[in-house]
């Protein structure tokens, strides 16, 4: 049976009132506690909102997958853009067809190829993003709990973490939760969506 033609979905414009759909780009170290707060933020929201994780998509890699405890190489920056681009189709989608998402991953302030205007052109120019960013004591413990190819050595979580420090001062919404329940880091995200809303950020 023959098949339509693939139509493209339109890239939507930056959000703008109440009800529009929005992207959120939470960023954060390894053990932040990105994914289950977007995980939160989603499943509170009264409207249709999905969540797309970086490291979901990633693992969708089964053999082949580059083990980003193994380092980064071409191989693995090779399917990590292909994930972002993944990602940003999805959210493009999700979108044009009035649903909001918050994505996340761990963007690094001083690294272009894994900086925010891949995410910016991936997904479009309404893209708003958070950093979660704890202490390094909380990030180490949280680390430790993860399994898979999700936990990292602690020398490696150190020096993620130090790096993720960049964000402050970049103009970008920073949350340290360390001491703050996932509720409550969920309600600092929605303030810093509302204030981006009303003062779309430059960057």
């Amino acid at each position: 049976m023959p098949l339509p033609p693939a139509v493209p979905a339109p890239v939507p414009a930056p959000p703008g009132p109440a009800g529009t759909a929005v992207a959120v780009l939470l960023i954060g170290p390894a053990g932040a506690g990105k994914t289950t707060v977007a995980r939160h933020w989603a499943d509170r929201r009264t409207a249709p909102t999905a969540h797309i994780s970086l490291d979901d998509v990633r693992e969708w890699v089964r053999s082949g997958f580059a083990d980003p405890r193994a380092g980064w190489d071409d191989r693995s920056e090779a399917q990590y853009r292909l994930a972002r681009r993944t990602c940003g189709f999805a959210a493009r989608n999700f979108l044009a067809n009035g649903i909001s998402c918050i994505l996340d991953d761990a963007v690094f302030p001083d690294r272009p190829a894994v900086g925010l205007g891949g995410w910016k052109r991936h997904v479009g120019p309404g893209l708003i993003p958070v950093v979660l960013l704890p202490g390094l004591e909380t990030v180490l413990e949280r680390n430790a709990a993860r399994g898979g190819t999700r936990r990292l050595a602690d020398e490696e979580v150190a020096v993620i973490h130090g790096r993720m420090a960049g964000w402050y001062g970049s103009g970008l919404p920073v949350i340290d939760n360390s001491r703050l329940d996932i509720p409550t880091t969920a309600r600092m995200i929605d303030e810093a969506v509302a204030g981006a809303l009303a003062h779309p950020p430059t960057w």
